[in-house]
């Protein structure tokens, strides 16, 4: 299971905050699957390498994340050592991606209510960095701003990579994803 973070509705898209989305919309065109709303999130799935894969943004939003991800792991029966959750992290310059097995929230409040509802900081997460222009007190704004139009190509092509990263975790499992792809 992939769960992209983000915020639902049209104020949000192409928004820093909605990179998880961003990524799994990217993915669905891939694989030519469609989202439907389903209960607490957007679901699509589709078959990679004979095993099925299963898409899921939150339709909860980015702080009420937790909700919906432990509804949809439970009900598909999957463990947290095989779904990601795909965010956006202002620690991490833009286009920079980080797989991670565990850790903490980093101050993320959509990693922070997965964490509070699950009880647990164990499960895989991909870290996109959205970079950290903005001055102090303002961190809400520049997150649920857009790209700048540099960014944005930066973003682009970090979003087919995260894609290579994202078929690798599924193939192969995250140790060898990240000892290939984390920099």
């Amino acid at each position: 299971m992939l769960i992209g973070l983000g915020n639902i509705g049209p104020d949000y898209d192409n928004t820093r905050h909605n990179i998880g989305f961003e990524v799994l919309n990217a993915l669905a065109h891939k694989y030519g699957a469609s989202f439907t709303l389903q209960r607490l999130a957007l679901q699509a799935q589709f078959t990679y390498k004979g095993r099925t894969v299963h898409l899921i943004k939150p339709t909860t939003y980015m702080n009420l994340s937790g909700k919906a991800v432990g509804y949809w792991t439970k009900l598909e029966k999957i463990a947290p050592e095989n779904w990601v959750a795909i965010t956006d992290d202002i620690a991490l310059p833009v286009g920079k991606l980080r797989l991670k097995k565990q850790g903490s929230h980093g101050g993320h409040n959509g990693l922070r209510d997965i964490e509070a509802v699950l009880g647990t900081n164990q499960y895989n997460r991909l870290r996109f960095g959205v970079g950290s222009d903005f001055p102090k007190g303002r961190q809400a704004d520049y997150v649920l701003g857009r790209f700048s139009t540099e960014d944005h190509l930066v973003v682009e092509a970090k979003i087919a990579r995260c894609i290579e990263m994202l078929e690798s975790f599924i193939w192969q499992g995250v140790d060898k994803t990240m000892n290939f792809f984390n920099e």
